[in-house]
């Protein structure tokens, strides 16, 4: 048998590496952070030749789904091979319509499922993704790890509040779905929590956690309120 080599980082579209490369069920632990469908450009830097500072950069991809020939035709064999991710995103389909939201599902589906299969049953995975769009995942995550493996739920604050807002309130935070293969998936209750040491804080984190409570904890003051001067009163 030949064993793959350790730290092997493989270029290209994640779905050909998973359905060329790995093998079923050789995956201990799945963090993805994919594509928001928020809009967003994103770009590559390239380095100078000696490895110093960056030289120029490309846009790798935009963060833009649009519904067209590539995504009817993935909905398509979704729904042929059946099953409950088909199930689920005909329900998408009849709910959204042949919208940019729906196009950015289909393109998750078949690698949540490629990502089921090269799972072991001892696995994790973790999905980061941003509230426009984290229901509809947590959706299709059920239907492709089931409800029963849903774990968690993890809210992550970026950000106190920035940007000027009249109508709303900012926009801070974003989610990751976890969810476990199977009921014997292996969860390490020592690895999971750190002591917070302190006496041995970083200078941002000490400027930060300013205030003292009456047990002597540190804490902060802060708001979702504009801090820009020019914020409507």
């Amino acid at each position: 048998m030949t064993k793959s080599p350790a730290n092997l980082l493989y270029y290209g579209d994640n779905l050909d590496v998973m359905r060329l490369h790995i093998k079923d069920e050789t995956v201990d632990l799945v963090y993805l952070d994919p594509p928001f469908n928020s809009n967003t450009n994103y770009n590559v830097l390239f380095a100078e030749k000696d490895g110093s500072k960056p030289a120029s950069q490309i846009q790798a991809f935009t963060d833009t789904w649009t519904w067209n020939r590539e995504s009817e035709s993935v909905f398509a064999q979704i729904v042929t091979a059946g099953g409950r991710v088909a199930d689920c995103l005909q329900a998408f389909r009849t709910f959204l319509g042949e919208c940019d939201m729906l196009a950015y599902l289909v393109m998750m589906a078949p690698r949540l499922v490629e990502l089921r299969r090269v799972m072991k049953p001892t696995a994790s995975i973790y999905l980061h993704c941003d509230p426009a769009a984290s229901h509809y995942l947590k959706m299709l995550m059920d239907a492709v790890f089931g409800a029963a493996n849903f774990r968690n739920e993890i809210v992550w604050k970026r950000t106190t509040s920035k940007s000027l807002m009249t109508r709303r309130i900012p926009s801070n935070h974003d989610v990751i779905l976890s969810y476990q293969a199977s009921p014997d998936a292996r969860w390490n209750m020592d690895a999971m929590f750190s002591a917070y040491d302190l006496a041995n804080l970083d200078e941002k984190t000490t400027g930060k956690y300013c205030q003292r409570d009456k047990d002597g904890r540190l804490y902060q003051l802060t708001d979702l309120s504009n801090p820009n001067r020019n914020r409507p009163i």
